[in-house]
């Protein structure tokens, strides 16, 4: 499924509000996690948001020309996302999609806003994850 914005725009911030956008310089599965949880709570209900990663940001604004993520890496985020998802509860969906901008490669998760709100995930990831407990995020 092909993400319902133009790039360019994303990226720029044009057809999207700053406050549905992250940046992230490289993959952290435990803080795309919280990400996710927050933008599928979409406590305004605006629709969800989105976590461009391979771009790094400075105080929310996009550091351009992108870092990029290693291609051969993209298959294996791609599907830790799925395992985070089933994390989440209740499950919820994303979409992910590699793209190429500016000869690099992003990855962009595209996260809507869910229909069985509050979500919550764990705190942490790992070997404390049950000890830890989960938690509901929101932006």
């Amino acid at each position: 499924m092909a993400l319902p914005v133009n790039i360019n725009d994303l990226v720029n911030g044009r057809s999207v509000e700053w406050e549905r956008l992250e940046f992230k310089k490289g993959w952290n599965p435990e803080d795309v996690l919280h990400s996710i949880c927050a933008f599928a709570n979409d406590i305004h209900n605006w629709g969800g948001g989105y976590i461009i990663i391979g771009i790094e940001e400075q105080k929310g604004v996009p550091v351009l020309p992108p870092i990029g993520v290693d291609i051969y890496q993209l298959d294996t985020i791609q599907k830790e996302i799925v395992n985070l998802n089933h994390k989440i509860e209740p499950y919820t969906t994303v979409i992910t999609e590699p793209v190429e901008y500016k000869e690099k490669m992003i990855l962009i998760i595209w996260i809507p806003g869910g229909d069985t709100r509050p979500y919550k995930a764990p705190v942490k990831l790992g070997k404390d994850e049950h000890i830890s407990g989960k938690r509901y995020y929101i932006r």
